[in-house]
């Protein structure tokens, strides 16, 4: 499956388990029942990813951490806040150059509408 692909998925995942939870909870129970979600559709799913710097061949681990990566193509960020921040925005950015990712979601689960609380963010991705 192409990032598109993936995300499509990731979206319809993310607005079904808002339907069902609702918002406010915490970020780690969106983050383990997304998590199942993807895995029952079939993607590969990792949590809590290290997200290292390299700069000049030299390794940084500076405890950076992906909330969620799918295939290793897709990365997730969640959030359970009243609002998104540039801040937030800057760490889905952050983490897309540093991974070399092509493709993320910055999922806000405190929106009353879930579809208010995604943010696509792309890195280089072509479009079809």
């Amino acid at each position: 499956m192409i990032e598109n692909e993936i995300g499509t998925e990731v979206v319809g995942a993310a607005i079904a388990i808002h339907r069902r939870l609702g918002p406010g909870l915490m970020e780690a129970v969106y983050e383990v029942v997304l998590s199942h979600e993807l895995k029952q559709r079939g993607f590969q799913v990792e949590r809590q990813v290290p997200v290292s710097i390299e700069y000049r061949g030299i390794k940084f681990d500076e405890g950076f951490r992906a909330d969620v990566i799918v295939n290793d193509r897709v990365l997730i960020e969640l959030k359970s806040l009243k609002k998104l921040t540039a801040a937030h925005r800057k760490q889905i950015q952050t983490y897309l150059r540093l991974t070399g990712m092509k493709l993320g979601y910055l999922l806000n689960f405190g929106e009353a509408l879930m579809k208010n609380g995604i943010v696509r963010t792309v890195n280089g991705l072509e479009t079809p």
